[in-house]
C-alpha cells in the first residue's frame, strides 16, 4: 500500500507540471538528485586499451559500433590460444561483447568477478575508507562471489555503478527454446538473486520459469536469461516516471538479441518476459526486435512479449510496437501498479495501459498471484502462462476470464 501510494504521488505530482517541481525547494530537488541513476550506453572497461591492441597485426574490433554478426566472425577466426590471451587480458570486454561464443563469455566473465571481488575485498581492509565505504565494499565482494559459484553461467557483468549482471539457466547453445526476464526498478548486482523474497529479483525469476518450463515440457530443451542489461531505476523516484533509462536500455537489449541470433539455434524468437519497468524498455525496444532477433532476410519469426505489473509500455496500442511483436498482457486485482495514472504528459507516465481492452495485447490470467511481485509463485496462473507461451505451447495458456 506505501508503494502503491508513494508511486501515485510521484506521477500525479509530476503531472501537475513542472512548476510544482520548481517551487518544492531544495530538500526535494535534493531528494530527487539522489535517486537520478547514470544511465551505461558506453562500452566496458578495457574497451580503449582493447581498440589500441595490434599485437594480432590488427585492429580489434570496437566495442561501441561492431555488430554482433561481425563480432561472431571476429571470434570465429581466432585459435584457442588467441582466444585465451584476449580473455585473460581484456575480460570485462570479451564478457560483455554480444556475438561471441557463448563459452568464451562465460570464460571472461569468471575472471572478471574474480578480480571485482579481489577488488572490493581490498576496499574492505582499506583503513583510510570510512566504515560506511568498507561496509559496501563487503557487501559488493559477497554479492560477486555468489556469481562465482561454478554451476553459474554469468553472460554479462558490468562492475560499473550498482552493477549489471546477465545469467543463463540451462544449455543456451543448444536450447530449442529460450526466454529473457527483463526487470524493472532495483534490479542491480546487489538485488540480482535475493536469498530473502527470492521472487523479487531476476534471478529468482529466471530461476523459478525455468523450473516450470522443464515441468510442463521436460523433452524440450530449454534455457532462460535474467538480463539486468540496463540501469534501472532505483525505487520509485523520478526515474520510474520517465523513459530516460528505457531509452538507454532498449538498444542494450537488441544487441542481446542480435548475439543470440548469432550463437545460439534459429528455431524460434526468444520469448520476453517485462516486468514492470522492463515493459517501458520492451515496448522502446519492440519496433527493432524483428531486425534484432532475426537475420534481415527472415521477417517470419514473431517474438512473444508478455508485459506484467507495466506502467505502460510507452505507446497507446500494440499497432505502434511494430508487427514483429505478439503482446501478452496480465495484471493480478492485487497489484498496486494498477493505480497509476496510465497517461503520458510532457514527457512523464508511459502511456495506455497493456491490460486495457483497446490496447491490443492479448489477455492473460494471473490468478492466485499477488502482490506486484507475485507473478512468478508456483502454482499461479501468470507462470504456468509465461512458462506455456514462451514454449510455443498457445493452446495451453489460460486467458483471462474477463477479456
Amino acid at each position: 500500500m506505501r508503494n502503491r501510494r508513494r508511486w501515485k504521488r510521484v506521477l500525479v505530482g509530476a503531472f501537475a507540471g513542472c512548476a510544482v517541481l520548481a517551487d518544492a525547494g531544495a530538500a526535494a530537488a535534493q531528494a530527487a538528485a539522489a535517486t537520478e541513476q547514470l544511465a551505461i550506453s558506453t562500452p566496458p572497461a578495457g574497451s580503449a586499451a582493447w581498440v589500441q591492441d595490434h599485437s594480432f597485426g590488427h585492429g580489434l574490433p570496437d566495442p561501441a559500433t561492431t555488430s554482433p554478426a561481425t563480432a561472431a566472425e571476429f571470434f570465429a577466426s581466432l585459435a584457442p590460444t588467441e582466444l585465451d590471451r584476449l580473455i585473460k587480458a581484456y575480460p570485462l570486454v570479451v564478457g560483455n561483447f554480444d556475438g561471441a561464443p557463448l563459452d568464451l563469455r562465460y570464460r571472461a566473465n569468471k575472471i572478471a568477478l574474480a578480480e571485482e571481488r579481489d577488488r572490493a575485498r581490498a576496499r574492505a581492509a582499506d583503513p583510510k575508507l570510512d566504515s560506511d565505504a568498507r561496509a559496501l565494499a563487503v557487501s559488493r565482494a559477497n554479492d560477486v562471489e555468489h556469481l562465482l559459484a561454478p554451476e553459474r553461467q554469468i553472460l554479462a557483468f558490468d562492475p560499473r555503478g550498482r552493477g549489471l549482471v546477465t545469467e543463463v539457466w540451462g544449455d543456451l547453445a543448444d536450447a530449442e527454446r529460450i526466454s529473457v526476464v527483463v526487470p524493472g526498478s532495483d534490479a542491480d548486482l546487489g538485488h540480482f538473486d535475493q536469498a530473502a523474497e527470492p521472487l523479487r529479483s531476476p534471478a529468482g525469476m529466471a530461476r523459478a520459469l525455468h523450473a516450470e518450463e522443464q515441468r510442463q515440457a521436460p523433452g524440450i530443451r530449454t534455457a532462460v536469461i535474467a538480463w539486468t542489461g540496463y540501469v534501472t531505476p532505483s525505487g520509485l523516484g523520478p526515474d520510474a516516471a520517465t523513459s530516460r533509462l528505457a531509452d538507454v536500455g532498449a538498444p542494450r537489449l537488441q544487441r542481446l538479441l542480435a548475439g543470440l541470433h548469432e550463437t545460439t539455434r534459429p528455431d524460434a524468437p526468444p520469448a520476453l518476459l517485462c516486468h514492470s519497468y522492463g515493459s517501458v524498455v520492451c515496448g522502446n525496444a519492440a519496433p527493432e526486435i524483428p531486425r534484432a532477433a532475426a537475420s534481415p532476410s527472415d521477417t517470419s519469426g514473431i517474438t512473444d512479449m508478455m508485459v506484467f505489473g507495466s506502467p505502460g509500455m510507452g505507446v497507446q496500442s500494440t499497432g505502434e510496437l511494430g508487427g514483429g511483436v505478439h503482446v501478452w498482457a496480465t495484471r493480478n486485482p492485487s497489484d498496486w501498479i494498477g493505480n497509476v495514472p496510465f497517461l503520458e504528459v510532457g514527457g512523464l507516465g508511459h502511456g495506455a495501459d497493456p491490460t486495457a481492452s483497446g490496447f491490443g495485447a492479448e489477455q492473460i490470467s494471473s490468478a492466485r498471484a499477488s502482490g506486484h511481485n507475485g507473478y512468478f509463485t508456483d502454482g499461479t496462473d501468470s507462470l504456468h502462462n509465461f512458462a506455456a507461451i514462451s514454449l510455443g505451447h498457445y493452446q495451453d495458456v489460460v486467458r483471462n476470464p474477463d477479456s
